[in-house]
């Protein structure tokens, strides 16, 4: 099947709470989601499923919306997101991947880092979805090369959304509100050259001897999310970002590959 190009998008999510306030960059989200064309289907690449040993993805027809966090309002705790992971998209990722380094997974469901951008992107649509963990047996160039092999969904109305953040350190997040640390500072505007450039190397690179990427990185997985959508890129591609904000030690930086026409105000 051929279809337009669908973009692949790396979302940062930041707290829950970004879901149930007005601030800027549910705002932003909102009124890039109306110039969007409407995907066939997504494929979301979530920081909060983490696997070991095979990549999982969301196998039963409706997946449950899962909430994994706690201490937040229940208006949050109610929120759902009925939609369809069809098994369609499910094959054929499964394919791209290499069925052995895959596993169907109908107990997990759509967490808060797939309906947490989602239903800011398009609200109530509930489009079909198809959520995909991170194998943490992967090192950062096996995911670029995982986004290289999921590439060619996009040109079968596949939107492929990497959902964490660039900067994300909550041992550090709390005492640092407000500031602006060197250290982050270094590492988004690192990051945000290698993605303009199509820098594959700097971006896969993480030395726990950086401390620019050690601070920022971390644990990890909520970087992650964005390799996939680097390695995604197709010749002719663009690189765009968005929601390039910055509050201590969590950057909510958003970067469209693909068109990035549909970032103009």
């Amino acid at each position: 099947m051929t279809a337009p190009r669908q973009p692949a998008l790396f979302i940062g999510h930041g707290s829950p709470m970004t879901v149930i306030t007005d601030n800027p960059e549910r705002r932003t989200l909102a009124a890039l989601g109306r110039r969007l064309e409407r995907p066939r289907a997504i494929l979301c690449i979530t920081a909060h499923w983490e696997t070991r040993g095979a990549t999982h993805l969301t196998a039963a027809g409706h997946p449950a919306t899962v909430h994994d966090f706690r201490g937040f309002p229940q208006e949050l705790f109610d929120w759902r997101y009925p939609a369809e992971s069809p098994q369609w998209l499910v094959d054929r990722t499964a394919g791209l991947i290499g069925e052995v380094q895959v596993r169907r997974d109908d107990g997990w469901g759509y967490d808060h880092g797939v309906w947490g951008v989602l239903d800011l992107l398009f609200p109530g649509e509930h489009l079909p979805t198809v959520a995909m963990s991170l194998d943490r047996a992967l090192a950062p160039a096996d995911y670029l090369a995982l986004g290289a092999r999921l590439a060619p969904l996009r040109d079968e109305g596949v939107m492929i959304v990497g959902s964490g953040n660039v900067i994300h350190n909550l041992a550090l997040w709390r005492q640092s509100l407000g500031t602006r640390p060197d250290w982050a500072e270094t590492f988004r505007q690192r990051t945000t050259t290698a993605m303009l450039a199509g820098d594959l190397a700097t971006l896969a690179r993480l030395e726990q001897a950086d401390e620019a990427a050690a601070l920022a990185v971390n644990s990890g997985e909520h970087y992650l999310p964005l390799l996939p959508v680097a390695g995604a890129r197709l010749p002719g591609d663009e690189v765009g970002l968005f929601n390039d904000t910055l509050d201590g030690a969590l950057s909510m930086t958003s970067y469209l590959v693909g068109d990035t026409k549909v970032l103009a105000d």
